[in-house]
């Protein structure tokens, strides 16, 4: 039991200094962006963004419906090889 608390306290001492180091690079970033001027902040937010992208959830209806386009879809292009 004692391994394990000297364990909690060395994981939360590892986040704090985790913390600290994110705030200093979030401190050089804002910084540079400064001296860069608005087109460099608008370029890092940009890059940012694609970084942190998250995929948004679907529905099972929304995938249904997807579903049922797509199979309508590619049976119109066989009606369409039977024709021709």
């Amino acid at each position: 039991m004692v391994n394990l608390q000297k364990m909690f306290k060395q994981l939360k001492r590892e986040r704090k200094r985790a913390q600290k180091g994110l705030e200093h690079l979030d401190d050089a970033i804002s910084a540079f962006g400064k001296v860069v001027g608005k087109a460099g902040r608008r370029a890092a937010t940009q890059t940012e963004k694609t970084v942190r992208r998250v995929r948004r959830k679907m529905s099972a209806a929304a995938r249904k419906r997807i579903a049922a386009a797509q199979r309508a879809r590619w049976a119109k292009v066989r009606a369409l090889k039977k024709v021709m």
